[in-house]
């Protein structure tokens, strides 16, 4: 084991300032063992109705756009989808056109 090595475990714990291996500490306990443990724990249930309830509360609290808003912005996305596709379309076929006619035999 090289001096880096060395510094690392000792950064991350591992070893004492001598080297020796630090004694280990006790194992936290896993999250699913505290989870069945808790008797302080709403049911499934009752978790889902809360769930449920602050979602509805974020959503009443977002700005919905006005229908014209939605009919606006849907013209010029779908308009602009057009006209790239048009673009695309015209430059491909020019491209097709000019490497045909350059290998043209």
């Amino acid at each position: 084991m090289n001096r880096q090595q060395k510094r690392t475990l000792q950064r991350q714990g591992q070893t004492g300032p001598d080297g020796a291996p630090a004694p280990r500490r006790a194992q936290a306990t896993s999250a699913s063992s505290q989870r069945h443990s808790d008797p302080q724990r709403p049911s499934i249930g009752k978790r889902i109705a809360q769930y449920l309830a602050e979602v509805r509360q974020e959503l009443a609290k977002v700005l919905w756009p006005r229908r014209s808003e939605v009919v606006n912005y849907s013209t010029v996305v779908l308009t602009t989808l057009v006209l790239i596709a048009l673009l695309i379309f015209g430059l491909n076929y020019l491209f097709a056109r000019g490497v045909f006619w350059l290998y043209k035999s």
